[in-house]
């Protein structure tokens, strides 16, 4: 949003300085961007007479004009399409540093002809963003060899803010200056809006068409038919305003359309009435309508897009850009007012589906007052019948279709608990002075009632309201407090997902994988492969038309992101992300969750072979993470029913009993298909809530302990049935002795004819640490018993001869 220092003194009354309005902006939470004063870049411009404009010899779209600069005349070769004699336009000399290229103009010769300087445009002078064709074309009037930049009033210091979304009132230079006002940084002006009498009834109506379920997507449309006007230039003032702000000045009926939402938040749209035949009408639009827009290209329409039109084509793309077709023109003479109200998601929706962007989009779909409505065709109309107005023009009564909707809401506000919140007493009558100029209703006295202004939409709380009181008196008010750190403080359920989130990061990190940032949403397309998607998951307003569904799984994220790795040559990608899922839009719907994916192969080395990677890459870096955090890997038990998105029977879930810490294996072909990418993939997903408390209290390690005997080994070979899993084998070996038996490894499996049909051959590696006497031979044999006993009793093993 930029507005220039003078616009901002047009509404408020203030002897602030630059820097002064600067940092209260940003102290009141409208971040200053920038600050330019063009009156530098400007300065060696002049204001110049082109004496003469003769057809160049040589070339038949150039001509050579003598230029009159007050002190002396040069010889320049111009292609404006508009160079003629006898105007006023804006002289560039040798030497002068051409602010749209940043370099110094020389003196040329142009098809045989020695060029001597430079007529300018506004793009070349950084006027306007927008390329034109032709020159600047000031009034008779404008003194030659002066500075342009000081005729133009361009020595006005061009502030531009960092609005945010819930900012809409500040779209709009009145709704800063009453922000500032309220700050104490001056007195807001009061606006003058009279109602204007019609005089006859409009032969344009209007009509509201949508169905039930579209209903809010225009509420509000007011016109208003203006008959006998003369369109042309607009005032030099109004002029200067908009190409402060990078708009280009085209005529006084389009400049007060850009005006008016420029400063006061009120995008507003005129038809030329002639053009328009018969009656207009607002409705969703069926899909396959052709636009062709002011902006010089053609629309395709989809259904359900919001559109104006008459009684034979498509006018206008509501709330986004007018139609080309019922523009209006240096001839026009008649004019409709379009102030309508229009829905800010379908209007979002509609602007990055066409991808137009334009000022009116910018603000309907932040949120226009709806009570501005009536008052910006007011507006409108008293500034073009002053602008434009002739003896014969005349208004007539206005055109209202549908009503405004009723956003009047009361927040039941304590002034009492504004300590409690902020830690700052701002005292009751200081908190209702504030509220008071921001624009909100204040009523009672300790327990108030509160009504916000139309114009902020975003305050639905009393917390909202806090803010705003501490926005005006002053964040620096709020004291600075250290976080105890004391140990007796009890440590919430937050704290240890943090903690938790914090560890399994560093460990992830220590297995090789780095950390991905994505989106917390995906495309629902991708979101389906996770099962149903809870309807309050659709986003209404997503920054994307594709991610368009909160995320129900990391996995898609981290798919398309190794994609995009591969595609550009990096195919073997080791990725991990913490950060939320979602089941549904209740709290505890939102799973904290810690997501690896491994895809391509595993590193070179001299030692091994490179190899794809697998499952138990996947398995290896959940228990990596859970151990971080002092999960019991040692009592984990593996299970075979990781949900769909997994591959059958490459995969499986970490569990304690019936809580599921964590899921691995390889993902599903279809999974990856659907993200557009190529497999096998693997990965992880591990819990944070589900993983149990450490036992321990502290958070320090423990210290390393060393047995003083040696451990022993000994090996087992046992057949089982092919469907008996591994963890069974080990589970039960470890259920012996556990203070004897420290580790238990799986080193060999074998299926084959040696062993039979249906059945499989395990090896394990059973390691024994005694602790306070050397194992003799009776106790090794002893404890070899029971463990093929356990074992045998467990799954229905044989001991392998």
């Amino acid at each position: 949003m930029k507005f220039t220092l003078s616009w901002l003194k047009q509404h408020l009354d203030t002897n602030a300085s630059l820097t002064e309005v600067c940092d209260k902006l940003t102290a009141i939470g409208l971040e200053v961007e920038s600050v330019s004063d063009r009156a530098a870049s400007l300065a060696p411009f002049i204001i110049a007479h082109v004496v003469s404009a003769e057809k160049h010899p040589q070339a038949d779209r150039l001509k050579v004009c003598t230029v009159d600069t007050g002190n002396e005349k040069l010889q320049i070769v111009c292609g404006a399409p508009n160079c003629v004699a006898g105007m006023k336009t804006v002289l560039a000399r040798p030497g002068d540093v051409m602010p749209n290229t940043g370099e110094a103009l020389k003196k040329g010769v142009i098809r045989g002809v020695e060029s001597q300087g430079m007529l300018c445009a506004a793009d070349e002078l950084k006027l306007i963003e927008d390329e034109i064709d032709g020159i600047i074309e000031l009034p008779a009037e404008a003194p030659v060899g002066a500075n342009y930049a000081q005729y133009a009033g361009l020595n006005d210091p061009v502030i531009e803010i960092n609005l945010t979304p819930n900012r809409a009132d500040c779209a709009g230079v009145y709704g800063i200056a009453r922000d500032l006002a309220a700050a104490g940084l001056g007195t807001l002006k009061p606006q003058e809006i009279k109602a204007t009498n019609g005089t006859f009834k409009s032969t344009i109506g209007v009509k509201l068409d949508f169905p039930a379920t579209q209903e809010n997507d225009c509420p509000l449309f007011v016109g208003r038919l203006i008959r006998n006007i003369k369109n042309g230039p607009s005032p030099a003032w109004l002029q200067r305003q908009l190409m402060a702000v990078g708009l280009r000045p085209i005529s006084a009926l389009v400049d007060i359309t850009n005006y008016l939402t420029m400063d006061a938040a009120r995008p507003l749209h005129v038809f030329d009435a002639k053009k328009v035949q018969g009656n207009l009408w607002v409705r969703p639009a069926k899909g396959g309508e052709k636009l062709a827009a002011l902006n010089g290209k053609e629309y395709v329409l989809a259904a359900g897009m919001v559109a104006i039109g008459d009684d034979v084509t498509t006018l206008s793309l509501a709330g986004i850009m007018g139609g080309a077709s019922s523009g209006v023109d240096e001839n026009t003479t008649d004019v409709f007012i379009e102030s309508a109200l229009f829905d800010p998601a379908r209007t979002a929706q509609t602007g990055r589906a066409l991808q137009i962007t334009s000022d009116a989009r910018y603000r309907f779909e932040r949120g226009v007052d709806p009570a501005s409505t009536i008052p910006g065709a007011e507006r409108a109309t008293q500034l073009i019948l002053e602008f434009c107005g002739t003896k014969q023009s005349e208004a007539s009564e206005l055109v209202i279709a549908g009503e405004v909707p009723s956003n009047s809401r009361t927040v039941a506000y304590d002034a009492k608990k504004c300590t409690q919140r902020l830690g700052v007493d701002v005292p009751e009558a200081e908190q209702v002075k504030i509220l008071t100029a921001l624009g909100f209703k204040v009523d009672g006295k300790g327990k108030l009632t509160i009504t916000p202004p139309s114009w902020r939409a975003d305050v639905d709380g009393a917390a909202d309201i806090t803010e705003e009181v501490i926005r005006i008196k002053g964040f620096e008010h709020i004291p600075a407090t250290s976080l105890s750190r004391d140990a007796a403080v009890t440590r919430t359920a937050i704290d240890r997902l943090d903690q938790r989130a914090g560890l399994m990061r560093r460990a992830l990190a220590a297995q090789g994988l780095m950390e991905a940032v994505t989106w917390s949403f995906m495309p629902s397309k991708i979101a389906e492969q996770f099962g149903a998607i809870d309807a309050g998951l659709h986003l209404v307003n997503p920054i994307s038309s594709d991610l368009d569904v909160m995320r129900p799984n990391i996995f898609g994220n981290l798919i398309q992101a190794a994609k995009r790795n591969a595609d550009r040559g990096f195919a073997d990608v080791n990725l991990f992300e913490v950060g939320p899922v979602y089941r549904n839009t209740t709290a505890e719907g939102q799973d904290w969750v810690a997501c690896a994916l491994r895809a391509g192969q595993t590193p070179r080395h001299w030692a091994a072979p490179a190899r794809a990677v697998d499952l138990f890459d996947a398995k290896a870096d959940a228990i990596a993470a859970l151990a971080a955090v002092g999960a019991p890997v040692a009592s984990l038990q593996v299970a075979a029913d990781a949900p769909a998105w997994y591959h059958p029977g490459r995969s499986g879930s970490l569990r304690l009993g019936p809580t599921v810490l964590a899921y691995f294996g390889e993902l599903h072909p279809a999974l990856v298909m659907a993200c557009d990418a190529e497999g096998p993939m693997v990965g992880c997903e591990l819990f944070i809530a589900n993983i149990p408390a450490s036992r321990s209290n502290s958070t320090a390690k423990p210290f390393l302990k060393l047995e003083d005997l040696q451990p022993v080994a000994r090996d087992f070979a046992f057949v089982v049935g092919s469907d008996v899993t591994a963890d069974k084998l080990i589970r039960a070996i470890r259920s012996v002795d556990k203070n004897l038996i420290r580790d238990v490894n799986v080193f060999d499996s074998y299926e084959g004819e040696r062993i039979g049909a249906g059945k499989k051959s395990l090896a394990l590696s059973v390691i024994l640490q005694p602790s306070d006497h050397t194992l003799t031979d009776a106790e090794l044999e002893d404890i070899a018993a029971r463990i093929t006993a356990a074992v045998t009793k467990a799954t229905g093993a044989v001991l392998r001869g």
